[in-house]
């Protein structure tokens, strides 16, 4: 049986201009097609458009439904590939190196407390003389 994966991009929400483009209607046909044609490059085949629902935000508090015009293209895999559908590989957590080991020099730190000293002592501001 032969398998497929899937992949779904948005539909061009405008026209775009070119030569001998004068309407709006062949200004945005001609933006799907490019759409179209860079897809078919990668070796995807064109299956149908969708028009579907999904809740945004809309201000704070409220939440609104807009719908977006989404292409679905297909191409086939070899009955062994792998789909990308395997979770990933847990990483590795690798332990800091030990204080003083590293070749990178230390980040300075901030501290919230100041250590306690003389302070500078101001004086009167200079008079200046005109």
């Amino acid at each position: 049986m032969q398998q497929y994966e899937y992949r779904v991009i948005p539909a061009p929400a405008k026209g775009e201009k070119d030569r001998g483009l004068k309407t709006g209607a062949e200004r945005f046909a001609h933006a799907l097609a490019r759409a179209m044609n860079d897809m078919a490059r990668e070796g995807w085949e064109y299956l149908r458009a969708d028009t579907l629902p999904a809740e945004e935000r809309s201000g704070l508090t409220s939440k609104t439904t807009v719908y977006h015009n989404l292409l679905v293209f297909r191409r086939a895999v070899a009955a062994g590939a792998d789909l990308g559908l395997a979770l990933p590989a847990p990483e590795r957590a690798e332990a800091p190196p030990a204080e003083g080991t590293s070749d990178e020099p230390k980040a300075r730190r901030l501290l919230a407390e100041t250590p306690e000293g003389a302070a500078p002592r101001l004086g009167p501001a200079a008079a200046s003389g005109a």
